[in-house]
């Protein structure tokens, strides 16, 4: 079938009329006959009998009618939606903690969404990502390819994190609070400490060196002013990236869109 002329059946055979359908079309009328004509040379079918008094579809007519209709309906829908899709957003959690939470709340001043936000470690959000799952995510991964491209947004800094004042030289004497198994003090530390606490909330994380129960490694926008916190940079830990992912569009979907605008101004 060729879909190009379909149109011009559907409001020919909805009407009843060609100077219906082309008025709709906004072409001559001569037009939508043709068109019709060369939709029944592809399909090797008379969709239509023409008389100089009225128009007559076929039974094969009617078929392709109701099938068109609702396929007609369908695609409108799909095109139709853009301004009411929903937004998938994947991200890791320090990120959505300190750094999206308040885009999120300016996205919301200017716009009326509907948002699906996950949290997710980088590989989960990478294959997310893949599978269809997200619109967009945030996370340390640069992901370039024929289907998937990464922005960079900003550095992240590592800092070591603690109550009072500390001796990095004998930080196995101190309890870790680690976010998991390999978790970026393992690697400032030639001895790990006997006394771990292990919690995959990085805002709980915090809250605990706050209460002075431990050290910990975060990225430095988890901490605020007016934690109260001792910081200490880690020059020999590199500095990770921030990337905001999507797939290779032509044109951002709307709802992408606006908040990729958000983020970038």
């Amino acid at each position: 079938m060729d879909y190009r002329y379909l149109k011009a059946f559907l409001l020919t055979a909805e009407y009843l009329s060609f100077s219906k359908a082309a008025e709709k079309l906004s072409i001559a009328q001569s037009a939508v006959s043709r068109q019709i004509k060369l939709l029944e040379e592809s399909l090797g079918l008379e969709l239509i009998i023409r008389s100089s008094k009225k128009i007559i579809l076929t039974h094969k007519g009617q078929e392709l009618y109701m099938a068109a209709k609702s396929f007609d309906k369908v695609t409108t829908d799909i095109f139709e939606q853009e301004d009411t899709r929903p937004l998938k957003i994947g991200v890791l959690h320090g990120l959505l903690e300190t750094w999206l939470s308040p885009i999120l709340s300016k996205y919301y001043k200017k716009y009326d969404r509907n948002c699906y936000i996950q949290v997710e470690e980088p590989k989960a959000l990478r294959e997310g990502m893949h599978e269809g799952k997200f619109d967009v995510i945030f996370s340390i991964d640069n992901v370039q390819s024929d289907l998937i491209s990464s922005l960079k947004l900003f550095d992240e800094k590592l800092v070591l994190i603690s109550k009072e004042s500390i001796q990095k030289k004998k930080l196995n004497n101190y309890r870790w609070i680690i976010y998991n198994e390999v978790d970026n003090i393992f690697r400032i530390s030639k001895k790990p400490s006997d006394k771990i606490v292990s919690v995959n909330s990085i805002t709980t994380l915090v809250n605990l060196v706050k209460s002075g129960v431990g050290v910990a490694v975060v990225p430095d926008h988890m901490v605020k002013k007016n934690d109260n916190l001792n910081v200490l940079e880690l020059s020999e830990l590199p500095k990770s990236e921030i990337y905001m992912t999507t797939l290779n569009y032509q044109t951002l979907p709307t709802q992408i869109k606006e908040l990729a605008d958000l983020i970038k101004n």
